[in-house]
């Protein structure tokens, strides 16, 4: 079995050096927060570290990483019948007051973008259970992505600021949740892009389902 790694011996043994698990194993990296990130190597900068995650990278800073346990020491993911939207529903319930958003607008976005993961990482380097990419999370002063609770909140926040510049279309609003206002403002309306004509109508097929019922 592998050694338990942790933060302090990479601190005084690997200090800015990449380290890399094997091809056939990867590690959880532990923050603050409580969140566990599926990680395959890290890199200590200074007071920063570099976490390798499938599809990228992801840096924090260092006093948010708490240990890197084997991935043997972690427990099974649940099963797959698991409501993840009932275990986020208080999040996205406060969210929602604050900021005058549709809670169910909320749910769907966070279904379409991460499939209620809040460890998610996207190629495009979007994070968490809203997807924010790092400008969008600095914009809303959220300071660690994969807190549920912050995600949320600074994922609800964006949606709210498209809602109001695009006078409450929610289709329009989701478009450029989803390809970015630019674009959006560029074609006038849903951008003719297979991934975001997609994205719309799934959100708003199911917002329309749950209103006829």
């Amino acid at each position: 079995m592998k050694p338990r790694s942790s933060l302090a011996f990479a601190l005084l043994v690997v200090p800015a050096l990449l380290w890399v698990a094997p091809s056939a194993h990867a590690d959880y990296a532990v923050l603050r927060s409580g969140a566990r990130l599926h990680v395959t190597g890290y890199e200590v900068k200074g007071d920063r570290v570099l976490l390798r995650v499938r599809g990228g990278s992801v840096e924090i800073p260092a006093t948010e990483l708490i240990d890197v346990e084997p991935e043997d020491t972690f427990p099974l993911p649940p099963p797959p019948n698991v409501d993840f939207g009932a275990r986020y529903a208080t999040l996205i319930h406060a969210a929602a007051l604050k900021h005058g958003v549709d809670e169910k607008l909320i749910a769907g976005v966070i279904a379409a973008e991460s499939n209620f993961d809040p460890q998610a990482v996207s190629p495009k380097r979007a994070l968490g259970l809203m997807q924010l990419l790092p400008t969008t999370a600095a914009r809303y002063s959220v300071g660690n992505v994969f807190d549920p609770a912050q995600n949320i909140d600074g994922g609800t926040h964006y949606l709210k600021d498209l809602l109001i510049k695009y006078r409450g279309n929610v289709v329009l609003a989701l478009a450029a949740y989803n390809a970015g206002p630019d674009v959006v403002d560029r074609y006038g309306g849903v951008p003719p892009l297979a991934e975001t004509e997609s994205y719309v109508h799934r959100i708003t097929s199911k917002l329309a389902s749950d209103a006829s019922h």
